[in-house]
């Protein structure tokens, strides 16, 4: 999750976390009008949070225009582009520099990614990309990933949700060649999975 300014308001952390956690759990779907009085109304706080809140999640990402964020197929593929180029390329690095603690919140992560809700698994799955994209040590490339993930942290939950084959093996294989610090192998894997994850997001786009 985004951080949340410390200095804010009560109000608007909940209206922000509220709205944030309807879009990602599908409840507000892709394509719909964001009404500021009902949501006031649902969540118990004024419009002035909730227009904060709004506008905030605008710059994430998640909002387009009042309307919560639909990806379309060009979205899935370019963005898909250019976070497999980065995380490719972090999996390679991650295979030569990660410490033995981030390896080892890694591998947590991949256990907590085979079973729980479908919202553990979710967020699971995003540590487990976060915790190897981070390895780049690039603050440019990290600013970006994380801009572009907005579209994806729509989709993946279709992934999860629709049970993508191999997800959690492909993970575990690329784990495995990060641990046995084999930067090509990791890079390879990286790469082929996330292809493997825009194929099963396409399919289901209809869905988002």
């Amino acid at each position: 999750m985004q951080a949340v300014n410390p200095g804010t308001s009560n109000a608007y952390r909940l209206a922000y976390e509220s709205i944030r956690n309807l879009i990602l759990s599908g409840e507000l779907i892709g394509g719909i009008k964001l009404v500021e009085e009902r949501l006031a109304e649902k969540i118990g706080v004024s419009r002035t949070p909730i227009r904060e809140a709004i506008r905030h999640l605008e710059q994430e990402g998640l909002i387009r225009n009042k309307r919560v964020y639909k990806p379309t197929k060009e979205d899935l593929i370019y963005s898909s582009e250019f976070i497999t180029l980065i995380e490719s390329h972090a999996a390679k690095i991650a295979a030569k520099n990660m410490s033995k603690e981030k390896l080892s919140q890694l591998k947590q992560v991949l256990k907590e990614s085979k079973k729980g809700t479908i919202d553990e698994i979710v967020s699971a799955n995003k540590k487990f990309h976060e915790l190897i994209y981070m390895e780049c040590n690039n603050p440019v490339m990290i600013a970006e990933i994380q801009k572009m993930n907005a579209v994806f942290l729509l989709s993946r939950r279709s992934l999860i949700k629709n049970k993508r084959p191999l997800l959690y093996e492909e993970h575990e294989e690329i784990y495995r060649a990060i641990a046995s610090k084999d930067g090509e192998l990791a890079s390879e894997l990286m790469r082929k999975h996330l292809e493997s994850d825009l194929k099963y997001m396409l399919r289901y786009l209809s869905i988002f």
